[in-house]
């Protein structure tokens, strides 16, 4: 989000998304009450929200362990310089990504994946990942336990 855009969103816009983020589900009437804007004021914001492209959809929150994927892990990769767009492209074909980041530092991707156990992650990584010829090195950290948190400064 730009600053430009959170210059844009009001305290009751804020409440909005920390409220749709702790359930999408939340119906208009629902949010409205708990915000206290009418429903339309609440729809129009809401409306504007997804027009402007600060809410990008709505999501399930998955309990991975639940749904067959006991193993969560954040995976580095070092690769070849001017290399991200074809890395990216074919790390969006894996199994199991959850989220990639282009970053700065040591390393150059950052990767979430979760996969059904450790024999799973293994061969994703070893097999998959690693058979990538622009990626020059990975290192996974493995996921013991994990808390989603809504930002309270939204």
């Amino acid at each position: 989000m730009s600053a430009e855009q959170m210059s844009r969103l009001d305290r009751v816009d804020r409440s909005i998304l920390r409220l749709l983020q702790q359930d999408g589900r939340a119906s208009i009437r629902s949010v409205a009450e708990r915000v206290h804007v009418s429903r339309a004021n609440a729809y129009a914001r809401i409306s504007r929200m997804v027009e402007d492209g600060v809410i990008r959809g709505f999501t399930a929150r998955v309990d991975h362990e639940r749904a067959g994927q006991g193993a969560t892990a954040y995976i580095t990769l070092k690769i070849v310089q001017n290399s991200w767009r074809a890395v990216r492209e074919q790390l969006l074909q894996l199994p199991g990504v959850a989220h990639i980041a282009l970053v700065g530092g040591d390393f150059d991707v950052l990767l979430l994946v979760h996969t059904a156990d450790n024999r799973s992650l293994r061969e994703l990584v070893l097999s998959r990942i690693q058979a990538i010829p622009q990626v020059l090195s990975t290192q996974t950290m493995l996921v013991f336990e994990e808390t989603d948190q809504v930002p309270p400064d939204l």
